[in-house]
């Protein structure tokens, strides 16, 4: 009779800790967290600069806007008066000044109330308008005060008068 060999067994443990432990849990959230951090503080940064691009872009086009129409009466107007004295009658100011009167286009050279003039006011920093041909009560044509960001920037523009032959 054939005898058959013991079976030979062998004892394998099972391994219960599969999976994650609780240590590389807590370092895989952290490191998440923490990239989702930075990618949030980089959106609200992008979000902030175009929101002042945008604001920036507004206030220039309103700007633009403002000189033009300045530049066009102006350059349409008659009897230009720098400084002080009587606004109907025309004075240069080679140096500068911040006082400007002159007669509108279409306005009579006879009659003092109808100057049109645009004066600085250094203190407050503001650009006044007046079309009444005094500067007792004018209009700023400025911006409030109130703002949130500044941002320095440079004008500059030139006006030459244009006389109609007609």
């Amino acid at each position: 009779m054939n005898k058959i060999p013991p079976l030979r067994t062998t004892n394998y443990e099972l391994r219960t800790n599969a999976g994650f432990t609780l240590v590389e849990m807590i370092v895989a959230v952290a490191l998440f967290a923490l990239v989702m951090l930075v990618s949030v503080g980089a959106l609200l940064s992008l979000t902030a600069a175009n929101r002042k691009a945008q604001a920036l872009q507004s206030v220039m086009n309103n700007l633009n806007v403002a000189l033009d129409g300045m530049v066009r009466s102006i350059r349409m107007g008659t009897d230009y008066h720098c400084g002080g004295g009587a606004f109907t009658l025309p004075q240069n100011c080679p140096n500068g000044d911040a006082l400007l009167a002159f007669e509108p286009f279409g306005g009579n050279p006879s009659d003092s109330a109808d100057q049109w003039i645009y004066s600085y006011d250094p203190a407050t920093k503001r650009v006044y308008k007046s079309e009444k041909g005094t500067t007792i009560s004018p209009f700023p044509v400025t911006a409030p005060a109130n703002v949130k960001t500044r941002t320095a920037f440079s004008l500059q523009a030139t006006a030459v008068q244009r006389v109609l032959d007609l």
